[in-house]
Order: structure tokens, then C-alpha cells, then sequence
């Protein structure tokens, strides 16, 4: 059977004022994973994301934007190791998932680019699926609540409905997808950085401001379902994390063109 052709990145234009000792080598595909305090779960999911992407035709790196923590998350990083795929480390102090994503982007040279969550909620397998598709969608992005998506491990109570409240506050910023907070999403490298060069919300409603910025371009964003897994440890504080993220969708609705 022939392989799978890979797709060629569209272009789009950058506007980048990164010194360039900060940027990584380029490759094919680029994963990032934001990180605070994730020693425990890293070492499972960088094990399993090394193995599929070591199988892949095409040229791979993954990096772990450590977004400061104090327990050995860094140490984990540098601990593993591929003759094939780098593994890499980078910093930074500015906290908050958004801040950390941007950060990665920003830094890349990569072809592709994507995030992904340190808990593997989502199979790595799912990138079968998503790479054919970067060629003609440039932003391919996972869905829970499309169909044919399945919840493997559900949410407790009090994050589900953390969650539907979050869902509608996002429809009056941005509508046509079913899920903007799925942790698994990959770009065309080039309109990852131009739009990320736009962005300033540092905490969990990044997601939303990064898609809406791709959909005012005029770029389609293409849902797709997959498999996902609630974590048990996960870092989201929901009263914290929920409020500011409640006051970073109202400042975009009301800052949102007419």
C-alpha cells in the first residue's frame, strides 16, 4: 500500500520580531505541550507521542513549554529521548496556558503546529486523521461534541456544568463549532504565528481568541471528532480559572468587530 501523501503547508504572511537564537530548528510537524507541574503524567504521554511519531514518514519534534513550575516537569524533558524525534524544553515565566501556547508558536519554525494537553486526553492516533487534512484545511481542531466524537472518561459533575455555562458565553463571541476547548489543535505554521502575533489573552479563553482571530481571516476551521478523556488531575482551578476566563470572553465580545 502507498503511504499517505503529506500535505504542503499554504502560506501565510508573518509578522515575527523573535531574535533568532530563541527560534528551533524547523521540522515537518511541531507538538506543543503547555506544562505547569506535570511530572507525573509527562513521562506516559511523551513515551506514547516519541513512539507514534518515531513511525511517521515525515519529520517531527515535540516541545514542552514549561510555564513555571516547581516540581521536575524540566527534568522529565530532559530525560527523554529520541535518535529520531527532539524532544525539547523552553520557558516561560508569563503564566497561563494561553501564555504558554503563544510562547511555543512563536518560537517555531515548524511547518505544522499544534497543542495538545499534558494528560494525552486526547490518542495521539488522532493526528491519522488530522494530518491529510492540514494541506486544504488550515486549521484542524478536535471536537467532544461532534458526531461521532466519544467521552472515554466523563467530567465530574460541577465541570460539566462549568463547562455548558462557558459553551454559551462562547456562542455570543464566536459561533459554528460545537467545542473550543478541546486540547487538540493543529495549524498551518505560518497562520499559527501571524494570528498568535495578534493575541493577549493568557489563560484558558486563549483558545477562543485564537480561533476567532483565524475565522476574521477568513480561514474555514475544520472540526473533527475524537476520543477524549477527562483527567482526574487535571490543573484547571474552575472557580479561578472559570472567572477569569468569563471576564476574557466578555472583553472579547465587546471588542469583537461589527
Amino acid at each position: 500500500m502507498q503511504p499517505a501523501k503529506i500535505p504542503s503547508p499554504p502560506r501565510f504572511t508573518e509578522h515575527l520580531d523573535i531574535p533568532a537564537v530563541l527560534m528551533r530548528d524547523p521540522c515537518y510537524l511541531e507538538i506543543l505541550i503547555p506544562a505547569r507541574n506535570e511530572a507525573r503524567r509527562l513521562p506516559h504521554t511523551l513515551m506514547r507521542t516519541i513512539q507514534y511519531l518515531e513511525k511517521q514518514q515525515y519529520s517531527s519534534s515535540v516541545v514542552v513549554v514549561d510555564n513555571g513550575s516547581f516540581d521536575k516537569t524540566a527534568d522529565v524533558v530532559v530525560n527523554a529521548w529520541s535518535d529520531r524525534v527532539p524532544v525539547r524544553l523552553t520557558g516561560c515565566a508569563r503564566p497561563g496556558k494561553g501564555a504558554a501556547v503563544r510562547r511555543g508558536i512563536l518560537t517555531s519554525r515548524a511547518h505544522f503546529i499544534g497543542y495538545m494537553d499534558a494528560d494525552l486526553a486526547t490518542p495521539i492516533e488522532t493526528l491519522d486523521a488530522v494530518i491529510p487534512l492540514l494541506g486544504a484545511s488550515p486549521a484542524v481542531v478536535g471536537s467532544r461534541r461532534i458526531s461521532g466524537a466519544s467521552l472515554a472518561r466523563r467530567q465530574p459533575v460541577h465541570r460539566t456544568m462549568g463547562s455548558i455555562v462557558f459553551r454559551a458565553m462562547t456562542q455570543r463571541v464566536l459561533r459554528g463549532l460545537t467545542d473550543t476547548q478541546c486540547g487538540f489543535k493543529f495549524f498551518a505554521g505560518d497562520l499559527a504565528r501571524t494570528v498568535a502575533c495578534q493575541l493577549s489573552i493568557d489563560g484558558f479563553a486563549f483558545d477562543v481568541e485564537m480561533l476567532l482571530a483565524i475565522t476574521e481571516m477568513g480561514v474555514a476551521i475544520k472540526e473533527i471528532p475524537v476520543i477524549w478523556s477527562d483527567a482526574k488531575e487535571s490543573t484547571l482551578h474552575s472557580l479561578r480559572d472559570g472567572t477569569r476566563a468569563a471576564a476574557d470572553l466578555y472583553r472579547l465580545a465587546h471588542r469583537r468587530p461589527t
